[in-house]
């Protein structure tokens, strides 16, 4: 009987087996590519970046209107308690057949208690279109700023998924180092506990082998725990949900570099830092300039029409055109004060423009000088790793051989694997830094 049970979970249970290594196999690699797409579709800040664009562009359409004529709707109702009176004394109009007209005093009432007016009004500013001309440019200015801003985060972004991808899959490297350092601590220690129980030996550090594999076994905990943290930045930064965040194997590459002193002349006009550091020098001439404006007197034309009703002394109908003029005499003492403050804030943007191309330039060659450390770093380790390959194939001949014991192999191999981590990790380090270079030029 049980041997029927047997025969039947079985079969069931290899396909449990395969059912969860196909699911395991189907599980989706991410690229770089794919990671940095999905962190620029879902990311909260370049949204709100978008709608801030937005509410510049309303801004700019809203200030584009004051060029226009602005038409005035009013309106009034007065209830008068008590009305005036004009009194028309006896023969003030003449005489008719020896008859005073009027022949007594008379008293009259002026307009009525119940008075209303309507009316429209329409002023067209003259004088002030060449300041309305410079706050356009200001808002367009600030369009500008934040479209740079929110082109700069998305670098920044895009950079931030470059180190975690590349800095997981260095880990990832790491980790097959640390599993074969295991390998050979648990080697070691199983060789000297034969040798006990075999009675070659009497003494051995025992303890020491069990601290060797348990210093393996919490570099490969500390090391876990890492790519867990990576892991959990790019799933927080992509937007992407899964249970387990695959990244897809990369062969790197030697990519073509450039001359230092192009990279610096590519980045004058297009890294992200120095755009926003020239708009907003741009900006603080603009405020310059309205400050001055503002010293025009407003001059503009006014038009309109009126009915009123229930007034003795104004007509019923009353249409009207005219020139308007208001200047505030103050503001003429008061704008040399505006305009102190704007120059100060042209000076504050020359000397942030000039710190930002100071550091943009630094960044640019302490990238190009790391890329040309780690192609330094490459060269040597191909060659560890070279000689260390040579190393595991005598080492594996002579184990075909019978000629040594299993830990001089785990130990060779632990030394490649080592070799192999130091070699991914230069070459990652190298196209971390080229990628550092590309963000500074604005690509």
């Amino acid at each position: 009987m049980k041997k029927i049970i047997k025969c039947l979970l079985l079969p069931i249970f290899m396909l449990l087996c395969r059912s969860i290594s196909l699911h395991a196999q189907n599980i989706e690699s991410y690229t770089l590519k794919q990671l940095q797409d999905s962190a620029l579709k879902n990311n909260h800040v370049l949204a709100i970046k978008q709608w801030e664009i937005k509410e510049k562009q309303a801004k700019t359409q809203e200030d584009e209107i004051k060029r226009y004529p602005t038409p005035t709707l009013n309106g009034n109702y007065q209830h008068i308690f008590n009305l005036g009176e004009i009194t028309i004394p006896k023969g003030t109009l003449g005489e008719t057949n020896n008859e005073l007209f009027p022949n007594s005093d008379r008293t009259f009432n002026v307009g009525q208690k119940n008075n209303y007016s309507t009316g429209i009004s329409v002023y067209q500013p003259i004088t002030q279109q060449a300041k309305i001309g410079t706050l356009l440019k200001v808002d367009k200015t600030d369009e500008a700023l934040t479209e740079r801003e929110k082109f700069k985060t998305s670098l920044q972004i895009k950079q931030a998924i470059v180190k975690l991808y590349y800095g997981t899959l260095i880990l990832q490297k790491q980790l097959d180092e640390a599993e074969a350092k295991l390998a050979l601590a648990k080697s070691k220690y199983t060789d000297v506990e034969n040798a006990l129980l075999a009675g070659k030996t009497i003494t051995a550090d025992k303890a020491g082998l069990q601290a060797n594999i348990a210093d393996a076994e919490q570099n490969i905990l500390k090391i876990n725990i890492q790519i867990q943290d990576y892991t959990g930045d790019l799933t927080n930064l992509t937007g992407i949900n899964t249970g387990s965040l695959k990244l897809a194997g990369i062969e790197p590459t030697v990519q073509q570099i450039n001359g230092l002193e192009e990279y610096k002349n590519v980045a004058s006009g297009s890294n992200a830092d120095l755009q926003i550091a020239t708009l907003n020098k741009s900006k603080a001439l603009l405020g310059i300039k309205a400050a001055r404006q503002s010293n025009i007197p407003d001059i503009g034309l006014i038009g309109g029409y009126s009915y009123v009703f229930g007034s003795a002394v104004l007509p019923s109908n009353n249409p009207y055109i005219g020139v308007n003029l208001k200047w505030n005499l103050q503001d003429i003492f008061s704008n040399r004060k505006i305009v102190k403050q704007r120059q100060f804030q042209l000076k504050q943007s020359e000397e942030n423009f000039l710190n930002t191309q100071q550091q943009v330039n630094n960044d640019i060659e302490k990238a190009y000088r790391r890329i040309n450390q780690s192609q330094a770093l490459i060269t040597v380790t191909r060659k560890v790793v070279f000689y260390q390959t040579e190393e595991l194939k005598v080492q594996e001949g002579k184990q075909a051989a019978g000629l040594n014991v299993k830990t001089d192999l785990l130990s060779t191999k632990s030394m490649l694997a080592r070799s192999e981590a130091d070699m991914y990790a230069a070459q990652l380090s190298y196209l971390i830094a080229v990628s550092d270079l590309k963000i500074l030029t604005g690509e």
